[in-house]
């Protein structure tokens, strides 16, 4: 069984034994007398176990975040040592583009219902108004931000439990997405927009 799979069902024990010793306690009066120390006991292996399989399970998730994030990056990798790419780092590069010519393109995007974390590490659009719409299931509050070098060129407004979204006039290149609420970039809410 997976740590998800038996941190749930810890919790939901946790909250069914609960509701049946309030219910108990509401309709004997002598309870819990002299059970009380194995209540409080089952209560606290409940408790302890619920916690330890919600740690075990948020580093699962860390670790499947970070194996995401290297496969993106050996992509990334593999994309740039292509052969076409090889023949542009031997020739001059062409100079940007000075307008955003094109079809554009509209991306979705959504924020993880329990982690600082988007539902995709990279994007791709043709150039053009490039819009993304963002769904944050969270209670935390997020936000989208389309930057290049550090520049930000369009920012959604922050939110919790709704949707937004981005647009940026974009030329070809390579931009960054992320959250800039304070931390969550630098938590794993980021990524790469490629406009090709």
């Amino acid at each position: 069984m997976s740590n998800e799979t038996l941190f749930f069902v810890c919790g939901i024990a946790l909250a069914v034994s609960a509701v049946v010793v309030s219910f108990i306690g509401l309709r004997v009066k002598s309870f819990p007398g002299k059970a009380g120390p194995f209540v409080a006991l089952a209560f606290a292996v409940l408790i302890g176990a619920t916690t330890t399989f919600a740690v075990l399970h948020a580093q699962d998730e860390e670790k499947a975040k970070a194996a995401e994030l290297s496969k993106a990056d050996e992509e990334v990798e593999k994309d740039e040592s292509s052969p076409v790419e090889e023949k542009s780092k031997k020739a001059p590069a062409p100079k940007p583009q000075a307008s955003a010519e094109g079809p554009g393109g509209t991306l979705q995007l959504a924020a993880s219902e329990t982690g600082l974390a988007f539902n995709k590490t990279s994007l791709t659009s043709k150039p053009g108004k490039v819009t993304i719409d963002f769904d944050n299931p969270s209670a935390l509050e997020h936000n989208v931000t389309i930057e290049q070098n550090g520049k930000v060129l369009a920012e959604s407004e922050t939110l919790a439990e709704g949707e937004t979204s981005v647009s940026a006039e974009l030329a070809p290149g390579t931009y960054t997405f992320l959250c800039t609420v304070p931390g969550h970039a630098e938590a794993g809410m980021e990524g790469t927009l490629t406009v090709r």
